[in-house]
């Protein structure tokens, strides 16, 4: 079983990116399924999971159609706001969509460093807890310190920290976030999803060697059971592309069992986010 537990679709002319430029030649235009499945499927990927890029319900319900055509989508991770009365209204309309398996804000540009503590927000996040919804965290070093403190508030909350928290791989700066996600591994439910990192790195010159230590020491923390591989295509094609996001995943760990390997390809997601995987995979 393989599944890409990370990954976007969009429609610049739709819907409002805001952290995307207008002029951008690689991500300003529009990436649907037919882009992506001759992709995983030459490369024995069930599907993948969408995960949201914009702060706008249109989105969701976009991905969620797109979802109900292709069964190449395992399952959507969707925005909803959540400081809003209305949440619990928009939650039992999300949820009548089979594919629907998480909620995630783009909290890594909230100006508010501590914006995933404030009480509305974790009201909100006790609300997804109470239905059982995962929850993606999305972080940067600087913002890596709420996440113990959110467990503790919502301890029943399902949570997978997306792109290993887009440690400064570019610089080589690896103290300080090594030591935060070496505390955050202890918490016994967290996940972590390996993707995002060849971002990170130098676009035009990076190499497995720039991102080994940092997989490295979360494959030790972690370990295999908690962990997923995901591409963030077509985020990665400003870097490299989805097999090489994938080679790179490879390289990094080195020579691994069977087991491990196929629990961070694809059963770790499907158990994380509950996916209905097609018989065959």
């Amino acid at each position: 079983m393989r599944i890409d537990a990370h990954q976007h679709y969009w429609d610049p002319r739709a819907v409002d990116y805001f952290w995307m430029p207008d002029d951008d030649p690689v991500l300003s235009r529009p990436y649907v399924p037919s882009d992506l499945e001759p992709i995983l499927e030459r490369n024995q990927f069930a599907g993948s999971v969408v995960v949201q890029a914009a702060h706008d319900p249109r989105e969701a319900a976009w991905m969620l159609d797109l979802a109900a055509r292709h069964p190449s989508i395992l399952g959507v991770v969707a925005w909803a706001d959540l400081t809003s009365a209305d949440l619990p209204h928009v939650l039992d309309g999300l949820q009548q969509s089979p594919k629907f398996k998480g909620i995630r804000h783009i909290a890594q540009d909230e100006p508010d460093v501590n914006w995933l503590l404030r009480d509305d927000v974790i009201a909100g996040l006790r609300e997804l807890a109470r239905r059982g919804i995962p929850y993606d965290i999305l972080v940067k070093p600087p913002q890596l310190h709420v996440v113990e403190p959110l467990v503790d508030k919502v301890p029943g909350l399902p949570v997978v920290i997306d792109h290993i928290a887009k440690p400064y791989i570019k610089d080589h700066i690896f103290d300080g976030w090594a030591q935060q996600m070496e505390a955050i591994a202890k918490i016994p439910h967290m996940h972590v999803k390996m993707s995002g990192m060849i971002t990170e790195a130098d676009h035009a010159n990076w190499t497995a060697d720039d991102l080994r230590p940092y997989v490295r020491h979360v494959y030790a923390t972690f370990g295999p059971g908690r962990i997923l591989f995901g591409s963030d295509w077509p985020v990665c094609l400003l870097a490299g592309s989805w097999k090489e996001v994938l080679a790179a995943f490879t390289q990094t760990l080195g020579a691994l069992e069977q087991e491990p390997r196929l629990m961070m390809l694809g059963e770790n997601a499907a158990r994380f986010y509950k996916l209905d995987v097609p018989a065959g995979y």
